[in-house]
């Protein structure tokens, strides 16, 4: 979990990779094609589907706690928060929202970045100075309601790389990493 452009996608995909898990990456069973996005409880349905894809374990990345409440939270063992310096992330966003403008590559379900967002309340870097300084403390509150979670708390850039160089799968946590790749968001009439 973590603010926008904290990193959350790569670290999960890496973690899973090294897990030998499947990736779950909410955006994708959020947004459906044209950003709109997927009302509660199909997004409630189509995250538990993903873990019951996964019976081995996985690696979820995203926050979404109005939508999902503490779904996440009750299936995981450990709650990761990616808290980097606002200069890291607030170069990350205006770098990868404006490559990703200009490339127009595709995010999920034929969502691509859009340059009519550029400079309005949609555009990354503009909810990043809005949202960076709160975004640890709420994810923080959440947790703090599941005793059952270890939590790990990542400040740096160096943390996130030892911390993720000391993960080695073991034979309770292997399973399938099938799923790692980009995923697609199932229809809605299949939910």
């Amino acid at each position: 979990m973590g603010g926008s452009c904290s990193g959350k996608t790569t670290f999960s995909r890496r973690l899973a990779a090294a897990l030998d898990v499947p990736h779950i990456e909410l955006d994708a069973l959020h947004h459906d094609r044209g950003w709109q996005e997927a009302p509660a409880d199909v997004f409630q349905a189509r995250v538990r589907a993903a873990f019951e894809a996964g019976h081995d374990g996985w690696v979820a990345d995203g926050n979404y706690g109005a939508k999902l409440d503490s779904l996440v939270l009750e299936h995981a063992d450990i709650a990761v928060l990616l808290e980097l310096p606002f200069r890291v992330v607030f170069g990350r966003a205006v770098r990868r929202t404006v490559g990703r403008t200009i490339t127009r590559k595709e995010l999920w379900n034929g969502n691509h970045e859009q340059i009519r967002h550029l400079f309005t309340p949609y555009w990354i870097p503009w909810w990043v100075l809005r949202t960076h300084w709160s975004y640890g403390r709420k994810v923080l509150e959440r947790v703090d309601g599941h005793p059952h979670l270890e939590m790990v708390h990542l400040r740096s850039v160096d943390e996130v790389e030892g911390w993720l160089q000391s993960i080695q799968a073991t034979e309770s946590m292997s399973g399938s990493s099938n799923g790692s790749e980009r995923q697609k968001t199932p229809p809605l009439a299949e939910t």
